[in-house]
């Protein structure tokens, strides 16, 4: 599991790097986020070739153990969020009634075009298989 951390925190360091580098306004974990999935990509679709090549923790299956361990704590990342929202109960306050138009503006758009583009990709799935 240890390997498996240390690679997914290599890939947020190079995509942190790669955005400081560039300068581009894109934050560095998602850069390193895509990376490694432009890895585990190539990785899958040449897995012959993958693990003559790549070392075995790699291959084994100790990068995608990390990732279930992590997801299977997921709750746990967002209590530092939460002690930072309680330390900061005067922004909250203050602003309190924008921040709730805010979340739930932003939830309805996320839905729309999260079952807009269910229904699109349907019916283009539904018209290929017409052809």
């Amino acid at each position: 599991m240890i390997i498996g951390l240390t690679l997914i925190l290599a890939a947020q360091l190079l995509g942190e790097a790669l955005a400081r580098a560039s300068e581009i306004p894109v934050p560095g974990p998602v850069i390193g986020m895509a990376l490694l999935l432009v890895f585990l990509v190539v990785r899958d679709r040449y897995a012959c070739a993958a693990a003559r090549v790549l070392p075995p923790p790699l291959v084994n299956g100790q990068l995608e153990g990390a990732g279930r361990g992590l997801l299977a704590n997921l709750s746990l990342m967002f209590v530092p969020a939460g002690a930072g929202i309680v330390g900061r109960l005067d922004v909250l306050a203050a602003h309190g009634a924008a921040l709730g138009v805010i979340v739930v503006v932003s939830t309805v758009t996320t839905l729309a075009a999260t079952a807009l583009t269910f229904v699109a990709v349907s019916r283009w799935l539904r018209a290929g298989e017409g052809a």
